[in-house]
């Protein structure tokens, strides 16, 4: 992933729930809890498994990326602008969506917690 001195943001509470979101925490945070409607692709996986976000992301539609805390994801919505797509760093991460009262499940669909 590249660095970058700029990532464009948005806030947990700015999304709705037809906004595309795009969780990039490893597994085992994944399987702990997640958004219920979000894509998973674990960030040390992104650039072999980039076909999937590309076949799944609205095509004119803006991308969302989030993990825990917002670092991560802010290197992949970097990588992301540098290709061209229109994607954004979710402020705060999955941390901020399960404070805001945001649905979080666990691999099973149950309630879930995050990492």
């Amino acid at each position: 992933m590249v660095f970058g001195s700029h990532v464009p943001t948005v806030r947990v509470d700015e999304l709705s729930d037809a906004d595309f979101l795009l969780d990039v925490r490893e597994d085992e945070e994944w399987h702990a809890g997640h958004a219920p409607a979000a894509l998973h692709i674990p960030m040390s996986e992104f650039v072999a498994r980039y076909g999937e976000l590309t076949e799944a992301a609205p095509q004119d539609g803006r991308i969302n990326v989030i993990c825990r805390s917002g670092g991560r994801s802010a290197q992949v919505a970097m990588y992301l602008g540098q290709q061209g797509m229109d994607a954004v760093n979710v402020a705060g991460g999955m941390e901020a969506w399960a404070v805001s009262g945001r649905p979080v499940v666990d691999g099973a669909g149950q309630p879930g917690a995050v990492l």
